[in-house]
């Protein structure tokens, strides 16, 4: 397949693929066909027999544990880069979390501690990657994260993460101001529902899917592949005049009302 942009000679991280259905993973995959160098991050020992394998098909060098919630694996994994590469031009944000028994409740009835901790990993490590990011970025880049239409409209069943993905979105817009006379450009891709492991955590899910392939003008679902193209557009200098978007790629779900 011809690559829809080039990103040779440039280097990016990805951090959230838990396997070959990862939103993470399709933009991985598209990155590294436009030709782009990759590092690599997996949650914990668990994750990595099903990350390293494609870690490795991506021809990745670098490829690392990162669990935000641990003390300094954010930091070692951008020191790494920093020892090998001297240099990022960009990353993809694709981790949420929240408790279990907080995301299947109400949003008046979550617990302060899991509003906490679905905030602090779905959201603030986003800004922590955009610190440890920026020295790295003396001649620019791109940050990249990913959200859900549930930000902007009540969605059934997605509850907490709603205001979580609204203040992620929110945040997008505010780092793009502070960063953008460094050249650093800040996007959401934001995709229609589709069946990663990430998602089967919301209830009645199933039902999510069927209702946007319904709905949706183009009539089905998305893919992995198409969030990875538009990934790879965003990151590319096809896309430098552009930057704070949220952009949608759901067949139009969006517009629906």
């Amino acid at each position: 397949m011809q690559p829809l942009v080039d990103l040779t000679g440039k280097k990016g991280l990805v951090v959230g693929i838990a396997n070959d259905s990862s939103i993470a993973y399709g933009c991985a995959s598209a990155f590294r066909a436009c030709g782009a160098d990759l590092a690599v991050t997996y949650l914990n020992d668990r994750a990595q027999p099903h990350v390293r394998p494609l870690a490795e098909s991506l021809g990745s060098g670098i490829v690392v544990p990162c669990d935000v919630r641990e003390p300094g694996q954010l930091e070692a994994v951008f020191a790494r880069i920093e020892r090998e590469w001297g240099r990022l031009d960009f990353l993809l944000h694709s981790i949420a979390f929240a408790p279990r028994e907080d995301l299947h409740a109400r949003v008046v009835d979550c617990s302060r501690d899991g509003f906490l901790l679905a905030m602090d990993v779905s959201c603030h490590s986003f800004l922590r990657m955009a610190k440890l990011a920026e020295p790295l970025m003396a001649d620019g880049g791109c940050l990249l994260t990913v959200t859900f239409y549930g930000s902007e409209k009540v969605v059934a069943n997605y509850n907490l993460m709603g205001p979580v993905k609204a203040a992620l979105e929110s945040s997008v817009r505010y780092m793009a101001a502070e960063l953008g006379p460094k050249g650093i450009r800040v996007h959401a891709v934001s995709p229609g529902p589709l069946k990663t492991r990430a998602a089967s955590g919301i209830d009645r899910f199933d039902e999510l899917l069927e209702q946007a392939a319904a709905q949706a003008p183009q009539g089905h679902l998305v893919t992995i592949e198409d969030v990875g193209a538009t990934a790879a557009f965003l990151v590319s200098d096809a896309a430098k005049a552009l930057t704070g978007s949220i952009a949608f790629v759901d067949g139009g779900y969006n517009i629906v009302a």
